[in-house]
């Protein structure tokens, strides 16, 4: 009868596991994303194969873009199996919302600066510069010499 010996880590092991710092598995403990692990008899904290699984879980989050509270309101989703499947779909939805809203923001940004880009030849004295006109108008040195 051969019995599997679950992995376990220190925080050391278990962040080099993850590709994380060990840092920010104490973060993550103190936000309540991964609970406290128990400690072995020399007083190390033992990490085990759910943890593991729970950090690559909010790491993966992070790359979809859900803050740290979107993360700890989807471990609770995903944590009982009796949450509905479209509790999780309408949560994604609104972040996907977000992300898309963000994408626009951004891109009227780039038009606007790149506007402002196109116009400004980069020859000559800042003053009557587009960029700087649009950020308000004046230099902070004539502003400095109207304050002397």
């Amino acid at each position: 009868m051969n019995r599997e010996i679950p992995s376990t880590w220190t925080r050391a092991g278990l962040a080099k596991k993850a590709a994380v710092g060990a840092e920010t598995l104490r973060f993550y403990e103190q936000k309540g994303l991964l609970p406290s692990p128990p400690r072995n008899g020399s007083g190390y904290r033992v990490y085990g194969e759910n943890d593991l699984v729970r950090l690559l879980f909010i790491r993966r989050a992070q790359e979809l873009g859900f803050s740290l509270n979107d993360i700890k309101e989807l471990l609770q989703l995903t944590g009982s199996i009796r949450t509905p499947r479209q509790k999780v779909r309408s949560f994604a939805e609104t972040r996907l919302a977000l992300i898309r809203q963000k994408i626009r923001d951004l891109r009227a940004m780039e038009r606007a600066l790149g506007g402002l880009v196109t116009q400004c030849d980069g020859k000559g004295a800042l003053q009557g510069c587009p960029i700087v006109e649009f950020l308000g108008g004046e230099t902070v040195e004539t502003k400095e010499h109207c304050h002397e």
